[in-house]
């Protein structure tokens, strides 16, 4: 059993001397993914929920894109971490190479031009209406929710939601697996996500918003700011985009008439 968090004694300098402290360190566990006995991508990550994880990986990256298609997934502990083995009933490579870019995430990196080609083509017309009030407050929960966060300060958490609620709440040590392992449980629990938005911590790179758009939600909405490609990639496909949410305070870079008043 892998535990998300140890504690250590360490030496902290404060009020100008040294003192004996401990602190909560927040687990880091390599996580293999392979699919139909080829390794496709090594995620970092607190090693919780790897099936929702691995699973929400492969259909964001567009391995896996109908549940018809899992056959079988199988999960080995080793001392080096974790192995995950999925098996399907197509051929995923068929119609190209596994080629891999190093993104801003952790890992082995992914197929980012294939992904961002493709996204940005699409048009998300999924109808949802959110109001500044209500993004505030879920990111109010979000925070409360983040009890590992606060305790180690080496997390990130992400949330689906509707305008009103939480619905599915997790934390990774990446931002890029905390909403790999929703999309994962939407995907196998077959949850809608067309009337739903993400709630995230951390800088919204042009991958997270890649796989948000991938997910299905029309909304996605982080404490932290967009990059300049994610902000085009939003207004280009028509997502609704939010970022630097904190005391009252929004930025709308792309509003897609999602946002009531505005």
């Amino acid at each position: 059993m892998i535990k998300e968090a140890l504690t250590y004694d360490v030496a902290e300098f404060k009020k100008g001397r040294f003192q004996d402290a401990r602190v909560t360190a927040i687990q880091e566990v390599p996580l293999t993914i392979y699919l139909n006995g080829q390794e496709i991508v090594t995620l970092l990550c607190m090693g919780k929920h790897p099936k929702y994880l691995a699973v929400g990986f492969l259909k964001s990256d567009g391995f896996i894109t109908d549940l018809k298609q899992l056959k079988h997934t199988h999960l080995d502990e080793t001392l080096d971490g974790l192995k995950m083995h999925v098996e399907t009933s197509h051929d995923p490579f068929k119609l190209r190479p596994l080629t891999r870019s190093i993104t801003s995430g952790c890992g082995k990196g992914t197929d980012f031009e294939r992904n961002a080609e493709t996204i940005a083509s699409t048009h998300v017309s999924a109808r949802l209406t959110v109001s500044p009030q209500q993004i505030l407050e879920l990111t109010a929960q979000l925070h409360e929710r983040s009890t590992l966060y606060q305790a180690t300060r080496g997390c990130h958490n992400a949330c689906l939601a509707t305008p009103e609620k939480i619905l599915i709440f997790r934390e990774d040590i990446g931002r890029h697996n905390a909403i790999d392992m929703i999309g994962g449980q939407c995907f196998l629990d077959n949850i809608s996500t067309r009337d739903k938005l993400i709630v995230t911590t951390g800088r919204i790179a042009s991958e997270i918003l890649l796989k948000a758009i991938r997910l299905g939600v029309p909304i996605l909405s982080s404490g932290a700011a967009a990059t300049r490609f994610s902000i085009d990639l939003a207004r280009k496909t028509n997502m609704t985009l939010i970022g630097q949410v904190e005391q009252g305070r929004i930025i709308v870079y792309n509003s897609g008439g999602r946002i009531a008043g505005l």
